[in-house]
């Protein structure tokens, strides 16, 4: 087909790319070609890499919470309650959207929920045997500590202390005997134990200080006490 040669002299008639393709030889046409392809399979290949390593990541996070809730779900005993409740605190936060974390998820909620539950019924149930144990030991302390101090023979006050003494933890347990009170400034007499405490009741046949505090163990002995100076 021919040009027509006056639209070829025309100013600013002329196609670019075609001036551009006349002035490109065939190998370098190739070249170009070449270097677009192979940034495109660059680009596409890193694009696959990334999306590879986000999935193993992903899939690796999937497999550690599994890992864990079953943990949690078959445990037998080996982790305290605390634990896991950590744990699962530790997977909730991942944040994992996937449909079999979330089932575990929520079996293991409904386990911790129930040792939850018993723990503090036992809990609460402990602290109420306590206080209760304690009141009792007040009120028989008390009435040792009177029988011991108005004992009218050595070998009653002895009984009675060998009465008292098998409600403590030790001999040794402590007594603390408050002389002073004002607010929440406490001054306490020199320290001493209640078997030497019984003993000097027995000796002296001094009025006992009245009972201000006991401590129970979680054997219902008593490990402390406190007692208040009676002046009067």
């Amino acid at each position: 087909m021919e040009i027509n040669t006056a639209q070829k002299k025309q100013p600013g008639k002329t196609w670019f790319p075609v001036r551009i393709l006349k002035s490109i030889s065939i190998a370098q046409m190739l070249l170009l070609l070449l270097i677009g392809g192979a940034a495109i399979g660059t680009s596409g290949c890193k694009a696959k890499k990334e999306a590879r390593a986000a999935a193993a990541a992903k899939a690796e996070r999937i497999a550690e919470a599994r890992a864990a809730l079953l943990a949690i779900i078959n445990d037998n005993g080996s982790m305290t309650l605390e634990e896991k409740e950590s744990e699962l605190s530790r997977i909730k936060a991942m944040n994992i959207d996937d449909a079999e974390i979330q089932d575990l998820i929520a079996r293991a909620e409904a386990i911790v929920a129930r040792e939850r539950s018993a723990a503090d019924r036992v809990k609460e149930a402990t602290g109420a045997n306590k206080a209760a144990a304690a009141e009792d030991a007040n009120t028989r302390l008390s009435k040792i500590f009177d029988d011991v101090s108005s004992s009218r023979s050595t070998s009653d006050a002895n009984y009675r202390i060998r009465e008292a003494l098998s409600m403590f933890a030790s001999p040794e347990t402590p007594v603390l005997i408050i002389i002073s009170q004002s607010g929440n400034n406490v001054d306490y007499d020199e320290p001493t134990t209640i078997k030497k405490y019984l003993e000097y009741l027995k000796d002296t046949n001094s009025r006992p200080a009245s009972i201000q505090n006991l401590e129970v163990d979680a054997n219902g002995k008593i490990k402390e006490v406190e007692l208040i100076k009676n002046y009067r």
